[in-house]
């Protein structure tokens, strides 16, 4: 009975202290869509428009365009990229797809959802998605791992007939994302996020002559480069957990003391 106890009350301490850190692997909260969203895209990697996660940006355009928006995503993040396109009332068949890259501009890979799709004759509108594998914070150089830093967003037609080239289409875009956590954290750290023009604002910072800066926003609370996720939380309650396993099987395979057939002055 005593051991019993003991077993409930470390395991409720631990509940406890697990419960920030179960927290802390929601989905992130998403900012509703306001008059600071952007209303535009770019048409290049250069010229892309930057948007915050959890903004639904838009932007008005012609088929056969290249459509370009960036976003931020750090380490433990893992970005979906979701986008609807509204067509014309007339049209043919029409195959769209979208397509995420990271900071090299690397095209990234999707875990699920529908990146390519095509819409019928007629269709209002066809619906696109995109689940990026988890940002990790280190990875090999010839691994094409996410990393943190900027990620940019291309939508465009890739199959049409000649008669809808040109035609107008609107265009939704938005970014969330789920905070992992310690289920996909790896020991090292990027030195610095992949984000355009991050080298010349250090060399800025260092005194240096001032230089262009491409991309100006990033994460809310700084791009995370510490070595604490709740995996160490994970790690401790198994350790806690072994020893009280091997206290346990120590109290019930020792017995209740001095066997009663050796003699007691033996």
């Amino acid at each position: 009975m005593r051991i019993t106890r003991v077993m409930g009350a470390a395991l409720l301490a631990l509940g406890l202290a697990a419960g920030p850190a179960a927290a802390d692997s929601s989905p992130s909260p998403s900012a509703s869509a306001d008059g600071d969203a952007p209303t535009r895209a770019g048409t290049s990697f250069r010229t892309a428009t930057e948007i915050e996660q959890g903004q639904q940006a838009t932007a008005s355009g012609s088929t056969g365009d290249y459509l370009y928006w960036s976003f931020p995503a750090d380490t433990g993040q893992r970005p979906t990229v979701k986008a609807t396109v509204k067509l014309p009332d007339a049209h043919g068949f029409e195959t769209w797809q979208l397509d995420v890259y990271d900071g090299l501009r690397r095209r990234q890979s999707c875990q699920y959802g529908a990146q390519t799709r095509t819409a019928a004759q007629g269709a209002g509108s066809v619906e696109l998605a995109c689940v990026l594998r988890t940002v990790r914070g280190w990875a090999e150089p010839w691994a094409n791992d996410p990393l943190p830093g900027t990620y940019y967003v291309r939508l465009t037609v890739v199959d049409l007939g000649a008669a809808d080239l040109g035609k107008p289409v609107g265009a939704e875009v938005r970014v969330d994302s789920k905070d992992i956590g310690g289920a996909a954290a790896v020991d090292g750290s990027l030195g610095k996020p992949l984000v355009p023009g991050i080298a010349a604002k250090s060399e800025q910072g260092e005194g240096g002559s001032e230089g262009a800066v491409l991309s100006s926003f990033g994460s809310d609370d700084g791009w995370s480069s510490g070595w604490w996720s709740d995996r160490w939380v994970w790690t401790g309650i198994g350790a806690v957990l072994a020893a009280l396993a091997g206290i346990g099987g120590y109290v019930l395979t020792r017995g209740s003391g001095r066997p009663s057939r050796v003699p007691p002055n033996v």
